[in-house]
């Protein structure tokens, strides 16, 4: 992972690390400053007004980027027969299960995500523990523990993701490629905010979203507000 020092170089001292740009001119100077040798991911940061140590302030949902995230993301599904058959069918990587707890309890999950039936939490929760401080424990809040494996595995692929805040208050989340376009990426951002802002816990008070930051993998970040 290199990038073009010089390049680089001109294109920060062009830009206001103190300025916030609208949406539009903050994607397209990103886009601009992303010269490293590999297609970059934009990523956005979401400073919130929230006591993130607070559970019930807790912000956590999931999100269908409308153009995807431009990485393939891997599913593993707890379920058997018929819907095992749907799950395989609908695209997911790995289908199993006391097979699957066996390899994970060896320590080995190549997937990003995690489905399961109802049925199937009881096996589930014998690795819980490996699971969930990977964030890929099965949640019926977000829509992972369910029947309706098929459509859950087709959303995942096909772009949705799962988004929380820190002890900070902080949400970060990938939102595109460096490669897509400016139109692609603004569409992606205005869906992560606006299932952001539908995730706003009861009872806040002030202001919620309080920052919003876009930056690449190797470039700086550029605050930045709504059209």
């Amino acid at each position: 992972m290199t990038i073009n020092s010089k390049k680089s170089r001109e294109i920060r001292k062009s830009l206001d690390l103190n300025k916030t740009y609208n949406l539009s001119d903050a994607v397209s100077l990103i886009k601009k400053s992303a010269v490293a040798n590999f297609d970059e991911t934009i990523e956005i940061c979401a400073m919130l007004g929230i006591d993130g140590s607070k559970q019930n302030q807790a912000v956590r949902n999931v999100v269908t980027l409308p153009h995807g995230t431009g990485k393939t993301c891997r599913v593993a599904v707890f379920a058997k027969d018929l819907k095992a058959d749907e799950a395989k069918k609908a695209g997911a990587d790995i289908v199993g299960t006391n097979e699957l707890v066996d390899m994970i309890q060896k320590g080995e999950m190549p997937f990003d995500r995690c489905v399961a039936t109802p049925d199937m939490m009881g096996l589930v929760g014998k690795v819980g523990k490996l699971l969930g401080p990977k964030g890929l424990m099965p949640n019926p809040k977000l829509g992972t523990v369910t029947m309706d494996v098929a459509d859950v595995v087709k959303n995942i692929k096909l772009g949705q993701i799962e988004f929380k805040s820190d002890k900070s208050g902080i949400v970060r989340s990938g939102v595109g490629k460096a490669s897509f376009s400016e139109k692609d990426l603004i569409e992606n951002i205005n869906a992560f905010v606006n299932a952001l802002n539908k995730s706003k816990p009861q009872g806040i008070k002030g202001v919620y979203l309080k920052k919003l930051v876009i930056s690449s993998t190797m470039g700086v970040g550029l605050k930045f507000e709504l059209n």
